[in-house]
């Protein structure tokens, strides 16, 4: 299929544009994702106009509210310049489906960037770069290099982007409440295992779309869709799904399938087996037992299988 195209401070692809000349290059980005994702690298502040090397910036909190400046001379204050560039790069950031973002960094850091109050740092800041992209793209999936090493907020990343993306090409030909309704029912189960009661407000949203109202339902949709899936899918919700997929299989299997089904879903919610057992399991099944429902979910084929993220939650 052809790459999704994803923003990224352009650090974590081995380019030396750090306040030290240095990089921070990421293999897995690079080379995994990198299989899937055509990168749109930027660094803000090299593209605001500091040099390589540069004197290192933080956030600060001043009498004019919070200001990246120095490090070592406050008198250095590059805020305007940053929120200048970051402004500047509207347009091609409307193209993206996602954004990864370089961690602690006073301009491209997601969350917790550290904020100094007289010389007593805080965790409690965003990036000036950052910012700018949740104020003016609040749907875009984003994430932080450092949290990609966490197994359930990876899939949650990276499945988050697939669903967007999808509802992104949805959205290239005129919008019916029909084809709304098909892409929530394709999605559904995938919003189960978020947040329940999200996703059946998902449901009762997609429901009213008719061909007067179907641009606002569609807005209130996709908001609350990528709000829901911004939760990180639990173990408890995923059995509920999975047990929900099983019963589309009841008068369909032998007893001794019924079994097997029942003991690796078990053994899913006890932890002894990751999530990609079951799923097998139930694909086997639905192979041989075809439902239309089930085969146009996304649930048990939410991203390329080649990326093995069920393997680890």
């Amino acid at each position: 299929m052809k790459k999704i195209i994803v923003g990224i401070s352009s650090c974590l692809l081995g380019d030396e544009v750090r306040y030290d000349g240095g990089h921070k290059r990421n293999s897995y980005i690079e080379q995994t994702l990198g299989e899937y994702f055509e990168f749109r690298r930027f660094c803000p502040e090299v593209a605001s106009g500091m040099t390589i090397p540069r004197p290192p910036v933080q956030l600060r909190e001043t009498e004019q509210g919070i200001r990246c400046v120095g490090v070592k001379d406050h008198d250095l204050d590059v805020t305007e310049q940053l929120q200048q560039c970051s402004q500047q790069q509207h347009d091609w950031l409307a193209t993206l489906t996602g954004y990864i973002l370089k961690k602690d960094s006073p301009s491209c850091g997601m969350e917790r960037v550290k904020v100094y109050h007289k010389e007593y740092p805080h965790r409690s800041g965003t990036g000036l770069f950052a910012q700018y992209i949740k104020d003016h793209f609040p749907l875009m999936p984003l994430e932080e290099e450092g949290r990609l090493g966490d197994s359930g907020l990876r899939e949650n990343f990276i499945q988050r982007v697939f669903v967007y993306h999808r509802w992104r090409q949805l959205n290239q030909q005129a919008l019916t409440p029909h084809a709304l309704m098909v892409f929530h029912s394709r999605h559904k189960l995938i919003a189960m295992s978020h947040e329940q009661n999200q996703a059946r407000e998902l449901g009762r949203i997609a429901a009213s779309a008719n061909n007067d109202n179907i641009e606002e339902v569609a807005d209130r949709y996709v908001s609350a869709l990528m709000q829901c899936l911004r939760i990180v899918a639990s173990r408890g919700n995923h059995v509920n799904v999975l047990q929900h997929i099983q019963g589309y299989l009841k008068k369909r299997l032998d007893d001794e399938d019924k079994r097997e089904l029942i003991e690796t879903i078990e053994k899913y919610r006890q932890g002894v087996l990751p999530l990609i057992v079951p799923v097998t399991l139930l694909r086997h099944h639905f192979r041989k037992q075809p439902d239309p429902f089930i085969d146009s979910s996304y649930y048990m084929s939410p991203h390329p299988e080649e990326l093995a993220l069920l393997n680890d939650i």
